[in-house]
C-alpha cells in the first residue's frame, strides 16, 4: 500500500458508511503487511476512552495501551488501529500529536459516523492526517470477489468503444442483474457467494438498514432523529416516481427546505446518500452554477434500495425488468454510486427551460460532457441532442443495457462499464 511506504506518511483517517468493510480491510492489511497488529475498538470497549482523557502525549498513550494489552507496543513493524473513534473525540485529537511527535508509529483510525462527528467538534487535526474514503463494493470489485477476474480485467483495460462479443456482453449483463439486487455491501456479497441463499442476503440487507435506523437516534437528538427517519424513508418513494427530483412533501406534509437542511447534511456526512444538484448552465466550476434548492437523492447502494422497496428476487430472471422497475430507480442509483466510487465528488444534472433533462453532467479535466442513463433498449437520445445543440460538447454519452457503440459524437457505454465514463477520453 502506498500509504505505508510514503515518507510523508501521516496517521490515516478511513471514512465510510457503517458496514462498508472498513474494519475488515484494515485487519486484513494489518495482518498481511505488519509483524504486529493492535486493534482498539472504542465503541465495543468504552473503557479505552479513559486512556485518552488526560495527557495526549504519544509516549503516554503507547505506554497505557501496552499496559492495557499486556504487550509492549513498539513502532517497528507495527500497525495500530483505532476503530470507531467517533465514540471518543480525544482519540481523533491525539492523531495530531502522533504526527508531530511520534511519526514513526503507523496508525489507522476509522469510524462509521466519523463525518457526522467531525462536524460537531473543533479539535480536528487539520493537516495532520491522510484521508481515505471507502464505499460499497463496485461492480468491478464484485466480479473479482466472485472469481471473474478476467471479466473485470477486460472492463478495466478497455480503451475503445468497440462492441464486446455478444456472449461476453450477455455474461456481464447476467452478473450485473445479480449485482443490482445484491448491491455492494461486503457482508451481503460474502454470504451470497458462500451460500447462494438469496433470502439470507436480503435478511442481511434489512439488518444493515436497521443498524442505520438505530444510528439516527444514537448520534442525534430526538427531534433530529425523527426528521432523519422521515427523510430517509421518503427516498425510495421519491425514486420510484417518474420525476425523481426530491420533494420535501414526500417526507412530511407542508415541509420546507429549512425543515430538512440539517438532515441532508447529516446523511451525507454519514455516507448514506449521494445528492445530485441541478444546473441550468453547464460552466466551470459546475458547483458555481448549481441550484441547491433542486436536487435528487440516491442511496449509497442499489441493493439496500431494493430491500427498502421490498423487491422480490424473481425479478433477476425476468429478462431486463429489473432495469426498468420503479422507473429505472435502481439504474440511476447504481450509476450515481459508481461515479462517486470512481472519484466524482460532486454530482450534477441538467434541465432546460423546456422539458429536456440529462441525468448527469460530468467534468473531465477542463471539459464538460453529458451522461444520460437508460434502463431499457430505447434508442431515443432527444435530451442529449437538446443539450448538444446548446453547448456543443465534444462527446455525448449514454449508459444503457446495450453493448459498446460509437456513432460520431455519440457514445453508448454498457451499464456494467459505467465506471469507465468519468475517465472517458474527450
Amino acid at each position: 500500500m502506498l500509504w505505508k511506504k510514503d515518507q510523508r506518511r501521516k496517521p490515516l483517517l478511513l471514512q465510510g458508511a457503517r458496514q462498508v468493510g472498513k474494519t475488515y480491510l484494515v485487519e486484513a492489511f494489518g495482518n498481511k503487511e505488519y509483524a504486529n497488529f493492535f486493534k482498539f475498538n472504542f465503541e465495543q470497549d468504552p473503557g479505552l476512552g479513559e486512556l485518552f482523557k488526560k495527557k495526549l502525549k504519544p509516549e503516554n498513550i503507547i505506554e497505557n495501551l501496552s499496559l492495557y494489552t499486556g504487550e509492549k507496543i513498539s513502532s517497528k513493524g507495527t500497525l495500530i488501529f483505532f476503530d470507531e473513534i467517533q465514540a471518543v473525540p480525544e482519540v481523533l485529537t491525539s492523531l495530531k500529536y502522533f504526527q508531530e511527535q511520534a511519526s514513526e508509529y503507523h496508525i489507522i483510525a476509522a469510524g462509521s459516523l466519523l463525518g457526522v462527528s467531525l462536524a460537531k467538534g473543533s479539535s480536528f487535526p487539520v493537516g495532520k492526517v491522510n484521508f481515505m474514503m471507502l464505499y460499497p463494493m463496485s461492480f468491478n470489485e464484485y466480479l473479482i470477489a466472485f472469481d471473474e477476474e478476467l471479466l473485470a480485467d477486460k472492463l478495466q483495460s478497455k480503451k475503445d468503444n468497440e462492441p464486446l462479443l455478444d456472449i461476453i456482453h450477455e455474461n456481464l449483463l447476467s452478473h450485473f442483474k445479480i449485482y443490482l439486487y445484491l448491491g455492494g455491501m461486503p457482508e451481503v456479497l460474502k454470504e451470497y457467494k458462500t451460500s447462494r441463499d438469496i433470502a439470507l442476503a436480503r435478511k442481511i440487507q434489512n439488518e444493515i438498514l436497521e443498524a442505520y435506523s438505530r444510528d439516527f437516534s444514537k448520534y442525534s437528538d430526538k427531534l433530529q432523529a425523527i426528521k432523519t427517519s422521515e427523510f430517509w424513508y421518503a427516498i425510495p418513494r421519491q425514486l420510484a416516481k417518474e420525476n425523481k427530483k426530491f420533494k420535501y412533501s414526500q417526507a412530511r406534509k407542508n415541509a420546507r427546505a429549512s425543515t430538512f437542511e440539517q438532515t441532508i447534511v447529516w446523511l451525507k456526512k454519514a455516507g448514506l446518500i449521494n445528492v445530485v444538484y441541478n444546473i441550468s448552465t453547464p460552466k466551470l466550476p459546475l458547483s458555481g452554477y448549481a441550484d441547491y434548492t433542486k436536487f435528487k437523492v440516491y442511496l449509497l447502494d442499489s441493493g439496500l434500495l431494493g430491500a427498502m422497496l421490498n423487491i422480490s428476487s424473481d425479478i433477476i430472471v425476468k429478462s431486463n425488468k429489473l432495469f426498468s422497475e420503479y422507473n429505472g430507480a435502481f439504474i440511476e442509483n447504481y450509476v450515481a454510486s459508481e461515479l462517486v466510487a470512481g472519484g466524482v465528488r460532486d454530482l450534477h444534472y441538467w434541465t432546460s427551460k423546456s422539458d429536456a433533462e440529462v441525468d448527469f453532467i460530468l467534468q473531465h479535466h477542463n471539459a464538460i460532457f453529458p451522461l444520460e442513463v437508460k434502463s431499457g433498449l430505447n434508442r431515443n437520445i432527444k435530451s442529449l441532442r437538446s443539450y448538444a445543440d446548446k453547448y456543443y460538447p465534444k462527446r455525448i454519452y449514454r449508459t444503457s443495457p446495450r453493448n459498446f457503440t460509437r456513432d460520431g459524437d455519440f457514445v453508448n457505454i454498457p451499464l456494467y462499464a459505467c465506471c469507465l465514463i468519468a475517465g472517458a477520453e474527450q
